[in-house]
Order: structure tokens, then sequence, then C-alpha cells
């Protein structure tokens, strides 16, 4: 198992490795593998960006971001021009369903709300407006439908994980409420904990998923 300080260095490695990070503005700290993040950046998707870049580090159980976003001058935008980006950035994708879903903006913060068929598309939609100039953050509260019965969503998240090289499937278990996915079972580290739970969002219908599993590297050591 890793110490705190083993994962420090790791991080701070993965944020140098990324070219759109500064590890100038960026502050870490570590505890019992829980990975502090503070500093202060120019853009809502760097933010982000780091946050992404320390899950994906081995030893990584869990991020609390602190990191504060303050536009620069040039980076600011007005309400009405962040609106008028995110509709032309739907407008261009085939991926998002632009006429279910509704926009906000206040102050730089994005809010989107609708009605969906599929999580992909919740998240498409939330990935075009992450990077747009002048985001302060986003509000995602687009709601997946459900088009599925439990016990369908049950064989094709099942199907979907034993398809999955990134981890073992028989060491998660799946139950389904409704429209609600609950996974158990212990993995080997952040990454194949989230996307053991991007797989299982993937499925039609899901409208909730409650992640439930351990990270332990001992089990497969």
């Amino acid at each position: 198992m890793k110490t705190d300080r083993e994962i420090l260095n790791d991080v701070q490695d993965e944020l140098k490795w990324d070219p759109y990070l500064s590890t100038s503005e960026i502050g870490v700290s570590v505890k019992n593998g829980i990975v502090t993040l503070t500093g202060v950046v120019d853009s809502y998707w760097k933010k982000l960006a780091a946050e992404n870049t320390v899950k994906k580090v081995s030893g990584v159980t869990a991020v609390v971001q602190k990191i504060e976003v303050n536009l620069s001058e040039s980076g600011k935008r007005k309400d009405t021009e962040i609106a008028e980006a995110i509709q032309n950035a739907f407008k261009w994708s085939v991926l998002i369903p632009k006429d279910k879903i509704k926009v906000k903006v206040e102050n730089g913060w994005v809010t989107l709300e609708g009605d969906v068929e599929w999580e992909f598309q919740k998240n498409s939609a939330r990935k075009a407006v992450e990077k747009l100039e002048g985001v302060m953050g986003v509000s995602n509260n687009i709601r997946v439908a459900p088009k599925a019965s439990p016990a369908d969503i049950k064989q094709k998240i099942k199907s979907a994980f034993l398809r999955s090289a990134t981890f073992d499937s028989d060491r998660i278990q799946i139950d389904v409420d409704g429209s609600t996915v609950t996974l158990r079972g212990k993995v080997r580290s952040w990454a194949e904990m989230k996307e053991a739970e991007r797989e299982a969002w993937l499925a039609p219908g899901v409208m909730k998923v409650k992640n439930e599993i351990e990270i332990d590297t001992e089990v497969f050591a």
C-alpha cells in the first residue's frame, strides 16, 4: 500500500504531466489517501482537469476540491454571451438533444435542466459547457427519464462489466431498485471504482448510481 508521501509525489508528477496545468497554481496535500487540492486557476476547466488528473493516480481514495476560479479580464464574459455560446455548442453536437434542455446563466454559473433518455446525453451537455470561456461553474440538473425495468438495467450493467478489461467484474455486486443502481464490492484503485460507476451510468433508464465500492489494494496483492 502506498504511503501518503508516495501518493503526493505521484500526484505532483501527474499534474506536471498535464500541459494545461501549472503546478505553481495548484497546492496538494495528502492524508490517509485523501487528496486536497487548493490554489487559484483562471478557468473552470482547469479546476476540473486538476481534479480528474488526480483521480487517476493509484492510491488516491478521495479528492477534496478547494481550488478557486478567478477569471482574467480577457476571460470574463457576460451571461448573455455565455448563454449564446452554450446554445451554439449544443447546436453543433449530435450527442445533445438541444430541444429538451433548458439553460440558465447567472454570474457565470450555468444551470442545466430538462429530461433526456440517456446518461451520455446529460454528460455531453455538461462537458460542452465546462470548456467554454467565462464559465465559473456548472449545475447539471438534467434528469434521465427511466425507460427500462430494473431487471433489464441490471443485466445491461452486468454485461458491460463482463466486457470491461479495467476491473474484475466478479468482485462487484449490482443492485437495482427502480431506476437507482447500487454498486458494492472491492477494487484496486479510484480509477477502477469510477470506471465501474461510469459503466453503470451508461445503462438506459438509470437515474441514480450509489457507488459503495471500496478501494482495497491489499486484496489484490
